[in-house]
């Protein structure tokens, strides 16, 4: 959008000019798989001295360029030209190679095309108040509102003081044509189906990345996110499949891999070999192609000069970055989403209802209306709550080969086909629900406002998911959406130990993805808590009315280009919370870490108090281990040199730096205190964390009475019996209690249940509340430990209505010694169909600890009974038919196998029976009368009797010689029996194909876990079949990541065919992943975590362990802790591996990869190898020459076969000749003495006669041949020296 003051829009430093608008014209051909292109850009100078521009342009080959007609000089050196080194050079010139990267990785990159403008070109002032100056800066669409009521402060782009706009001066705008032609795609943009073998269908789309590098792979442009213009674009393209495809050789494709097909694309319709026909044989040449484009298109019409192309036209008329600029081109069917739009929401919104368009591959029609069912609703609900949808219409097509599940771009979404699903699938509906729907929140805040420097980028990002997270909550409840707000806060605080701070985060997000996916996991708990606390502290609506104001500021200018920093977003919380939030932001947003509370209690009889001691003991908290899955973005971070954050001792104490350039304050924190005392009432107190370690005093309210729990299960045992409660007993009588299941005498037998004892009874009596609860309103990131008794929990597991509360008791409960009376707490919350499923399904898993030959496997008979109570026939172990229509009972179903499978006796094996148990389940399901798939379902059977194969603890792999041999024959005859079943389902999904192939995918991952364990064979054929290219992707990466995980990166036949795929396959999606699993596979072995363990050799019945050696424990410690120690044993594993030097040479070179690509695999070559400025230069022996004289004066040269190895005597230097000795002269001898020595050739050349006066030629005579005077002449003499003559 262009303003009054666009001229002062923030650019990049030094650019001295800025983009109003810019034309894109391209022809996209599949043929050849190029494309070509036409830019128009407006450009506005910011002052008259402007000499040249500089523009990002990587890809293209120019063909013409002029400046308002005009031709400049041009410097331009093509940056993917340069990415080649010399082809003798090895993995140790690495270091060369990413010199040459440099200049394109930097933020902002340097611009690669430098235009001078022509001294015929003249920047001349103008009249701001002037027609031409008006119509020079006044904006495209959007903000002509404010211009017409005199207020220029309030568009998009604000005006620095120092600007030469608020001086009133303007200049005459410059207009740059550039004609170009993209022979070699390797970045920004991605063609599907166009290889010989690839039988699906063509199409291609833009590949959009926040980051700067993607859009100039397209057009010349400023490639920053500040750089904001609108847009017009015209696509040219094929009219239809068959002239697409016209000039290719390969066949047609085939509905079977991206549309409804086998094998290949996971999808479930099963296909013969008759589907894989050409084109001319099916008829889908005829299929019309279709342009999907950000903004709103304007026309389509055919080519006037080729009937066999067409061309689509579109507007963008808000100004956005060129990396929010997208299309994709194939054979889309449209399917119009708005449909499922609510009638009374579409009066409600009237005109301002938003289209909504999805658009996919032939065949997918279905899949896409069932995936994108909510979309509608989450267009309006963020329409009502935020503010207006900031473009006219809202599109999403689903392509191939996509990296990330979903890429954002104005008004138009490119999502993966992984996504989607059809309606008898259960399993992705709320993950993909929630990535649809924050696709959809980054229109308001991503793409309409982005953040002002890196470091705000996790402002962007925490809003974007935080309004993700109240749509789901309006959809999915609020038990729900508080129960996964608080697994994600205990995921923090797992993994937020050494990282940075989110501020600096932002700054590295380059380095590696999963810096991207904390921020996401991070950001938006802390814009949690903050909403907590100021609906606390001002009553309003919280964060949800702050986030509207942004909004409303960013439409009517206030934010400087579209821009929100991190100052302007704390001045905006503080303006409308009414509090003071500068503490907070330095703790959760400026500092690392989270804090981790102690809290003990006790009660105070003579003061009527509770007295409480909370400390914050995270300083104490041992420093995090190394993992697989992250050991490569710890080397980045250590590489680059990012600072993680020191862990804040003290959280709620803060002292401001510079960061925020204010005046140190001490600040106190609240945390919410809720006692239920002994009448069941809740009394709330607030108190202050001011220290380490805070001491308070609660006042009691209540007097000195327990309700006594032996009336509690008086009335419990009467309301199972169904006798009324005498009015007598109603101040006894709990008004709320869940887990008052199975209560009757009858049941307490059958689930042989236990209750507390006397004395158990007697010291619970003794208590003056019922328990405590520490920030009962979830105002902090932490990790909470209270020090209550069991019983305390208990009554918090049963009378809070807070799923969280519940989740902490069970989670409190779980982690304590196992006994039979946890077992009954457990089962009773397990069968109580009022409790939230995620309490169900973590008491579920639970109840696996209590499975032990101590207690009478009691935990083992109580999953096995509640099993057969919710899914079997009664007074039968066999399973009834599946029925997925309740999603809890589904949960649940899923969830007991899973708990059943980690049952294990002392010897690490789990029971026969319940390995039988669970074979009966995946051998015995029936499918035939249930509406949902039972892929997923069968899977985690599949899972759960793999994992139960699998000997676990000190004693896997041991044999004592003492087990009995019938036994080791019952368990070798089930394992065989076990095996089959998985080996059955697998051979099954290979004729009639599960959705996305989730059967050979999961039958893959239990065969890995078994080879592992050593149960069966390893044998790297069984996985690498799947590997091949043409099989669904996420098989082909399932088969790749198992022998990662198998450790076969250490067999050179397979790293080498490995790093061939990584380098060379045509999907950057597969790459992507192989990248990934290759750090993964490197982190194993810089971990160990291949090496067999210790064996133990039994000695007569006995098994011996020697200990190792403290050095020898030191470095393992290292290897696992340190990124210095995993570095130095990952070099000494494979340091010296010269096929890995070669294959990861080949990838990192590879022509088919990335610049990203190949940043990441010269990293790992800069991790493995030490950089050699030197190189190994290859010469050719000289060789022998032989010369025949061929009459006439004339003597030919040539080469002998024969080499010479042997140097030659370097001639003597004339000082040396003339030091020698005289040579004696010897005359030849009849009787046998020394040969002479042979003659010396010498050529001189004779100079040419001069000119003498023209006379009549004479003919030439024997012994004076004709000659050409003009020539020199060649003469011959032949000299013989003796045996010291020089050569």
């Amino acid at each position: 959008m262009v303003g009054l003051a666009e001229a002062a829009a923030p650019q990049p430093p030094g650019l001295g000019f800025s983009v109003s608008h810019q034309k894109v014209e391209l022809e996209v051909d599949f043929a050849t798989r190029s494309l070509k292109g036409t830019t128009e850009i407006t450009i506005n100078p910011h002052h008259k001295e402007l000499k040249s521009l500089r523009l990002n342009c990587r890809q293209c080959v120019l063909k013409r360029l002029n400046i308002n007609g005009r031709g400049p000089t041009v410097k331009y050196q093509e940056p993917y030209a340069r990415f080649k080194i010399h082809p003798e050079a090895t993995v140790h010139q690495y270091h060369q190679l990413r010199q040459r990267l440099s200049p394109a990785l930097k933020e902002p990159p340097e611009e690669e095309l430098l235009v001078n403008l022509p001294k015929s070109v003249h920047i001349e002032e103008l009249d701001p108040l002037s027609s031409e100056a008006q119509s020079t800066s006044l904006p495209r669409a959007g903000g002509s509102a404010a211009v017409e009521a005199g207020d220029t402060t309030s568009l998009p782009y604000a005006a620095t003081p120092r600007s030469a706009e608020q001086r009133g001066s303007r200049f005459t705008a410059l207009t740059l044509h550039v004609e170009y032609t993209i022979d070699i795609v390797r970045d920004g943009f991605h063609f599907v189906g166009c290889e010989e073998d690839d039988p699906r269908y063509p199409h291609a789309y833009t590949r959009n990345s926040m980051f700067p590098g993607s859009a100039c792979c397209l057009f010349p442009c400023v490639d920053d996110l500040s750089s904001r213009c609108t847009w017009e674009i015209s696509i040219k393209c094929p009219r239809t499949l068959g002239d697409a495809l016209r000039h290719s050789t390969q066949p047609g494709p085939s509905a079977s891999v991206n549309g409804d097909g086998p094998l290949a694309n996971g999808t479930t319709t099963n296909a013969t070999s008759g589907d894989h026909e050409d084109l001319e044989m099916s008829g889908d040449d005829a299929l019309e192609m279709s342009v999907v484009c950000s903004g709103d298109m304007t026309d389509e019409v055919p080519d006037p000069l080729d009937n066999s192309k067409k061309t689509a036209s579109f507007v963008c008329s808000t100004a956005v970055a060129p990396q929010n600029i997208a299309f994709a081109v194939g054979i889309f069917e449209h399917v119009n989403l708005s449909e499922f739009r609510e009638t009374d929401e579409d009066d409600k919104l009237g005109r301002n209802a938003i289209p909504i368009h999805g658009f996919c591959l032939p065949g997918r029609v279905d899949e896409v209306r069932n995936t994108c069912l909510p979309m509608a609703k989450a267009v309006d609900y963020f329409t009502l709550t935020y503010g207006s949808y900031p473009f006219s219409s809202y599109k999403l097509c689903f392509v191939d080969d996509l990296v990330s599940d979903v890429t954002e771009s104005a008004s138009l979404s490119v999502c993966s086909n992984r996504l989607l699903f059809p309606q008898d699938i259960l399993e992705p509906l709320d993950r993909v629900t929630r990535q649809l729907v924050h696709t959809l929140a980054s229109q308001w805040i991503g793409i309409d406002i982005i953040p002002k420097d890196p470091a705000d980028m996790w402002v962007i990002v925490g809003i974007s998911h935080f309004m993700t997270d109240l749509f789901m909550k309006k959809l999915s409840g609020n038990n729900e959406y508080r129960f996964r707000q608080k697994k994600l806060a205990d995921r923090v605080c797992e993994i937020d130990v050494g990282r940075p701070s989110l501020y600096v985060l932002g700054t590295t997000l380059t380095i590696d993805q999963s810096e991207m996916e904390f921020i996401a996991l991070k950001a938006p708990l802390v814009l949690y808590i903050l909403d907590r606390r100021l609906a606390k502290a001002s009553g309003s609506s919280g964060l949800s009315r702050i986030i509207s104001r942004l909004f409303l500021n960013a439409k009517v200018g206030e934010l400087a280009n579209g821009a929100l920093n991190t100052p302007q977003f704390l001045r905006t919380c503080e303006k409308l919370g009414h509090t003071k939030l500068e503490s907070f932001f330095q703790q959760w947003v400026y500092g690392a870490g989270c804090p981790r509370f102690y809290v003990t209690q006790r009660f105070n009889k003579k003061k009527m108090v509770v007295e409480m001691l909370i400390k914050q003991i995270q300083s104490d908290h041992p420093s995090r281990r190394l993992e697989t899955d992250t050991f490569l973005r710890d080397v980045k971070e250590e590489m680059y040199s990012v600072d993680a954050g020191p862990t804040q001792a003290v959280f709620t104490v803060s002292h401001l730096g510079s960061i925020l350039n204010v005046q140190e304050l001490i600040l106190q924190g609240p945390m919410t205190i809720r006692i239920h005392e002994a009448d069941g009432t809740p009394y709330e107190h607030i108190v202050e964390i001011k220290d380490g370690s805070t001491k308070i005093e609660i006042p009691y309210n209540t007097k000195y009475k327990r309700l006594k729990r032996s009336k509690r299960q008086k009335e419990r045992a009467a309301a199972a019996a169904g006798i009324d409660v005498s009015s007598e007993a109603q101040d006894d009588v709990l008004l709320y209690c869940l887990g008052d299941v199975l209560q009757s005498e009858e049941e307490v037998n059958e689930w042989r249940l236990v209750d507390w004892t006397k004395d158990e009874e007697d010291k619970m009596n003794q208590e003056s509340y019922e328990w405590i609860r520490m920030d009962a309103d979830f105002e902090w990131i932490c990790k909470m430990t209270v020090a209550m008794p069991g019983y305390m929990y208990l009554s918090q597991l049963q009378q809070d209505r807070d799923v969280v509360a519940q989740y902490e008791s069970i989670e409190y409960i779980a982690a304590q010694r196992e006994t039979k009376l946890v077992s009954t707490i457990l089962v009773r919350t397990l069968m109580d169909r009022r409790y939230f499923h995620g309490i169900r399904t973590a008491a579920a898993h639970a109840l696996a600890k209590s499975g032990k030959d101590e207690l009478d496997w009691i935990g083992l008979f109580h999953l096995e009974k509640a099993f057969q109570e919710f899914f079997c026939f009664p007074g039968s172990p066999m399973p009834r038919s599946n029925d997925f229509s309740d999603r809890t009972s589904y949960y649940i179903q899923c969830a007991i196998p899973q708990a059943l499978s980690r049952i294990r006796d002392n010897n690490g094996k789990v029971p026969l029976r319940t390995k039988r148990f669970l074979l009966d389940i995946l051998k015995f399901n029936d499918n035939t009368d249930n509406t949902y798939s039972d892929c997923h379902y069968v899977g985690r059977l599949m899972t759960a009797l793999s994992e139960a194969l699998i000997q676990t603890g000190d004693h896997a792999g041991m044999d004592f010689g003492f087990d009995d041999e019938e036994d080791d024959g019952d368990e070798k005859q089930f394992q065989d029996t076990a095996i089959d079943q998985i080996d059955r389902y697998r051979s099954m999904d290979e004729w009639i194909s599960s959705y996305q192939n989730t059967c050979s995918t999961i039958a893959l991952d239990c065969n890995m876990r078994l080879a592992k364990a050593q149960v069966i064979e390893t044998k790297p054929t069984d996985f690498l079949q799947y590997s091949r290219e043409g099989t669904f992707d996420m098989l082909r990466l399932q088969a790749f990541r198992c022998t990662v995980e198998l450790g076969l990166l250490k067999n050179d036949t397979v790293l080498k065919y490995f790093l061939y795929v990584l380098g060379s396959d045509p999907s950057p999606y597969v790459r992507e992943n192989l990248q990934r699993l290759f750090g993964q596979g490197l982190a194993a072995i810089a971990f160990g975590e291949d090496k067999p363990g210790p064996k133990h050799q039994p000695q007569d019945g006995l098994v011996i362990e020697q200990e190792t050696s403290t050095d020898t424990r030191q470095i393992e410690m290292a290897r696992t802790q340190t990124v210095a120690g995993a570095l130095e044993a990952l070099k000494a594993e494979m340091g010296t591996n010269e096929g890995l030097k070669k294959a990861l040479w080949e990838a990192a070179t590879s022509p088919a990869i990335g610049l990203f690509e190949m940043r990441d695999l010269l990293d790992i070559c800069s991790i493995l190898y030490q950089s050699k400025t030197s190189m190994t230069v290859r010469l050719l022996y000289p060789r022998y020459w032989k010369v025949v004289h061929q009459g006439k004066g004339k003597m030919k040269f040539s080469w002998k076969k024969k080499i010479r190895t042997k140097p030659i005597p370097p001639l003597p230097t004339k000082a040396e000749a003339a030091r020698r000795p005289p040579a004696v002269k010897k005359e030849a001898s009849t009787g046998g003495g020394s040969a002479a020595p042979a003659p010396r050739l010498i050529f001189k050349a004779k100079k040419p006669p001069r000119p003498e006066p023209a006379v009549p030629a004479a003919a030439p005579t024997a012994t004076s041949p004709a000659t050409d005077s003009a020539k020199p002449r060649l003469t011959l003499k032949l000299k013989v020296g003796g045996a010291g003559s020089p050569r």
